[in-house]
């Protein structure tokens, strides 16, 4: 049985979905997304990832394709259509079709196109992955400058990804001037005598929904956060490591570049934030 999609206003099976070859989005990577957690066949963090997709839109003076209580509504439809339990709704906005190729954006009266999806993913709170810890590689940071809005440029992440595979790793951390910014699709930590440590918001990475709540229930738990650089030497070094995103949550790390952290397995921070993390969303999801 084919997924029901949803495309500019119509709910259609996958297989009748289409768009035009002369979108924005197909041709300039003119677009914006979003992808939202289903727990429990609600919503997590929901209004979060709705802020920083009007934000994305704003910053690249692009025209919001609905209200946020219309987004809402078809999110729940399509959860409901697709019988979600546990799985991801997948969001994407561009700047539309002007009929034809041309670098200028085209005027107001082009509406942007609208298209989301589901994927259904069972065990998603409960997955084997984040028992067993990720390995990752480092691989140098050559994205555009504007790493703060969630556009569908994600040519390099997914070339750093399989980069990861080849090496026999799970993921990449991305580096600039010997920093690390944050992984391919997650934001990164490493964990030292006890303290958090990630990157401080810039443009230079991705703001984190995910992240946003880890670092808020870390702090009500007592645990010491500094935002600042790390370098991925010091990354080498630490006790442990791990990751956040809105698909797999808290993730710990085990190795990097072949150096295997602390004894090698997941230490005690990360699989702590995960249990909090996965517990309070399904507390507020909507």
């Amino acid at each position: 049985m084919s997924r029901t999609v949803y495309v500019n206003g119509q709910y259609l099976p996958e297989e009748d979905a289409n768009v035009s070859i002369f979108d924005r989005g197909f041709l300039f990577a003119d677009a914006v997304y979003e992808v939202t957690s289903v727990l429990d066949g609600k919503l997590i963090a929901y209004d979060g990832h709705v802020e920083r997709l009007w934000r994305s839109l704003k910053e690249l003076d692009m025209a919001a394709p609905c209200t946020p209580d219309e987004l809402l509504e078809i999110h729940r439809e399509l959860v409901s259509r697709n019988g979600i339990d546990e799985g991801l709704v997948y969001l994407q906005v561009s700047r539309g079709s002007d009929g034809d190729r041309d670098f200028v954006f085209p005027g107001a009266e082009t509406k942007p196109t609208l298209v989301l999806f589901t994927q259904n993913k069972p065990g998603l709170a409960d997955n084997p992955a984040a028992k067993k810890g990720a390995k990752i590689i480092s691989v140098d940071d050559i994205r555009w400058g504007r790493r703060d809005i969630k556009t569908v440029q994600l040519l390099y992440p997914s070339m750093a990804k399989m980069m990861a595979k080849a090496a026999g790793c799970d993921d990449a951390w991305l580096i600039e001037d010997g920093h690390v910014t944050e992984g391919t699709s997650n934001n990164a930590y490493i964990v030292k005598g006890g303290k958090i440590i990630t990157r401080p918001l810039s443009n230079d990475i991705l703001h984190g929904i995910t992240r946003e709540a880890v670092l808020r229930f870390a702090a009500e738990a007592q645990m010491e956060v500094e935002e600042r650089l790390f370098t991925i030497d010091e990354a080498k070094e630490a006790d442990e490591a791990f990751t956040t995103s809105a698909s797999a949550f808290v993730m710990p790390v085990v190795e990097i570049d072949g150096v295997a952290l602390g004894d090698g397995a997941p230490g005690s921070v990360a699989p702590r934030l995960r249990e909090i993390y996965i517990d309070e969303m399904r507390k507020s999801a909507i």
